[in-house]
């Protein structure tokens, strides 16, 4: 019969192996690698501050970064929606190819009158293998 204290390493180095084995796994299966996606980027055409009644209106801009140093990815789709989900602009009448680290940029202009409180980007995407997912971000200003 093991002491108490043999048996609380035995558990412990069992835990350490199996964490082992399951990274271990998820390693060669390549974490974060895909084939496409369809990205959600939220957008803010306007914001209220404090007590002023009139929301100040923003410029979008929004980025698609390609993350791979070795892939190219393709943008298949980057198009704007309004708050109800009615799509505003379509950005992309082809695919678009972006070369390893490169990035691509969607402007939103701040005297664009299609605001609201729930605008979006959507960004879809491919590569031709599993890649590492791009990054796709948004940033507002005035």
């Amino acid at each position: 019969m093991m002491r108490r204290g043999q048996w609380v390493k035995t558990c412990f180095a069992i835990i350490i192996v199996m964490l082992l084995l399951c990274r271990a796994s998820t390693a060669s299966a390549g974490p974060g690698k895909s084939g496409g996606q369809t990205l959600y980027v939220p957008v803010y055409s306007n914001v209220y501050s404090g007590n002023i009644r009139k929301p100040a209106s923003l410029a979008i801009n929004v980025s698609a970064r390609n993350t791979d140093p070795v892939n190219v990815i393709h943008l298949v789709a980057v198009d704007y929606y309004d708050y109800k989900g009615h799509l505003i602009r379509h950005y992309l009448d082809n695919l678009f190819t972006l070369a390893l680290f490169a990035s691509a940029r969607y402007i939103v202009k701040d005297s664009d009158k299609t605001i609201g409180p729930g605008t979006k980007f959507i960004v879809r995407w491919k590569g031709d293998s599993r890649v590492n997912a791009p990054l796709a971000e948004s940033i507002m200003i005035s």
